[in-house]
């Protein structure tokens, strides 16, 4: 299939997206404006291409970290959610699991519940404008420690937001790793919320062990790493263990890929069986967006229609929702492939 094929095709297509940090979707456009409200002045091509210059993971959490700093007041969240209604819009993603990092912000000295609030608002009128469902797992971030991790998720135990599915364990997984984590994630899951880990991505496959023994992760980001391992492999697709892949984040700051995408190995992950889904992590940092990612691993690495629609259809099947509304997704997501080909005669599925 040729590429605007292909495009009009999964624009066509509805989809949902687990693993997207709500922070990286913002757009350049947004960024000249906080900046220049505290600084004064322009941002410089030069400044802006600085702040996206980065060849490993210390250097882009670097980079995420000061961009938050440019957002200076609760009502940019606003900001934030604008550009990423954008997105959902531009990709056809009708349901959304996005990661909200409240730490740097809280340093700040901004009130956690005044926050959600916003972000609460801010994801209805996405929902009244577009009927597309976002819902958010907060990043207790391991970067900062197991006392602010802890605090964060008191927070959110006590905020009782219907539109919090849970934690997440973002950060530089060599810098915190699972274990130190396991009395916050044990009082996550007493309190009946969600756990995903950001896990296998810069580490061997033992950070995803710990993950889902210690910390009892139902999803886990990422988690390429367990293709070196050929028996947890196999233990994961024997499980039907859901892995939130991310291919352009992963060959954008892993030195192992050389920036190749064709050496990522999520096409030996889906043919051992594994639970694949495809997903973006950080948009604006990597300048990619979820329809550029299918068109990647359909294009670059020999994935099928078929797969790829299978991956559309394990997305919402992964996600934190009820039984009943994964069936209606997918079932969507079938009545409209059939209606693309339906109308676009000249194109034969493969």
């Amino acid at each position: 299939m040729k590429k605007a094929e292909f495009y009009d095709l999964i624009k066509f297509i509805p989809k949902a997206e687990l693993h997207v940090h709500e922070e990286a979707v913002l757009s350049k456009k947004t960024i000249k404006k906080v900046y220049k409200r505290n600084f004064g002045k322009d941002m410089t091509p030069e400044e802006m291409e600085n702040l996206f210059s980065y060849d490993d993971l210390p250097g882009f959490l670097t980079s995420f970290l000061k961009i938050q700093s440019y957002f200076t007041e609760i009502k940019d969240l606003q900001y934030m959610f604008e550009d990423f209604a954008k997105y959902l819009d531009d990709n056809n993603i009708v349901y959304c699991e996005t990661f909200f990092s409240p730490t740097s912000h809280l340093k700040k000295g901004w009130d956690f519940n005044e926050m959600i609030c916003l972000v609460e608002e801010s994801i209805e009128k996405i929902r009244k404008e577009s009927g597309r469902i976002v819902k958010l797992i907060i990043d207790v971030s391991r970067s900062f420690g197991v006392d602010n991790a802890m605090k964060n998720l008191d927070l959110v135990i006590a905020k009782k937001s219907t539109h919090i599915l849970g934690i997440g364990l973002g950060g530089d997984e060599k810098k915190g790793p699972a274990k130190e984590f396991i009395s916050v994630f044990e009082k996550a899951v007493a309190n009946n919320l969600h756990v995903v880990t950001h896990a296998g991505e810069t580490c061997e496959s033992y950070s995803m062990k710990d993950s889902i023994n210690l910390l009892k992760a139902e999803r886990i980001g990422h988690g390429i790493q367990a293709a070196k391992d050929e028996e947890f492999m196999k233990e994961l697709a024997e499980k039907n263990f859901p892995l939130e892949v991310c291919p352009t984040s992963n060959i954008f700051l892993l030195s192992e890929f050389n920036k190749d995408i064709k050496k990522h190995p999520v096409k030996k992950l889906y043919d051992n069986g594994d639970y694949i889904t495809i997903n973006t992590d950080d948009p604006t940092f990597f300048k990619i967006s979820l329809i550029d990612e299918y068109w990647n691993i359909y294009n670059k690495l020999d994935f099928t229609l078929d797969d790829i629609k299978k991956i559309i259809k394990n997305a919402f099947n992964a996600a934190f929702t009820s039984d009943k509304e994964k069936k209606n997704y997918c079932k969507k997501v079938d009545q409209a492939w059939d209606q693309w080909f339906k109308d676009h005669p000249e194109v034969k599925p493969e």
